[in-house]
């Protein structure tokens, strides 16, 4: 686990639900490999990190705008993995949890390096 594998999962994470749910767009995750048929999110040896933070920030800026363009929160889409409909209001609120969740281990990789914890 590290902070651009991180950053590289949540772009793969924002692609799927706003582009793909509720954008109803097919785009496949950016981090995968077809051969093997498995994320490479967090294969980052030979990342580049300034090209994986403009892409995270390029695809949050596309959710944003996917988002602006709901009608309202009750506003569906449908995975094209499950054929499940959610609504924007869900898609939100897993978004919040996945942010938090990653930002939680963001945290305590930090806290490996130099050791301090907050209160």
């Amino acid at each position: 686990m590290s902070l651009l594998g991180l950053v590289r999962h949540l772009t793969d994470v924002d692609r799927g639900w706003f582009s793909g749910v509720l954008g109803g767009e097919d785009r496949p995750p950016q981090y995968w490999d077809a051969e093997t048929r498995q994320e490479t999110d967090f294969d980052v040896d030979t990342a580049d990190i300034a090209a994986a933070m403009r892409l995270w920030q390029k695809e949050c800026e596309r959710s944003r705008r996917i988002l602006t363009g709901c009608v309202s929160l009750d506003t569906t889409g449908v995975s094209t993995h499950t054929g499940v409909t959610y609504s924007a209001r869900w898609v939100l609120n897993h978004m919040i949890e996945e942010y938090a969740r990653h930002n939680g281990h963001a945290d305590l990789l930090r806290e490996c390096v130099d050791g301090a914890t907050g209160y």
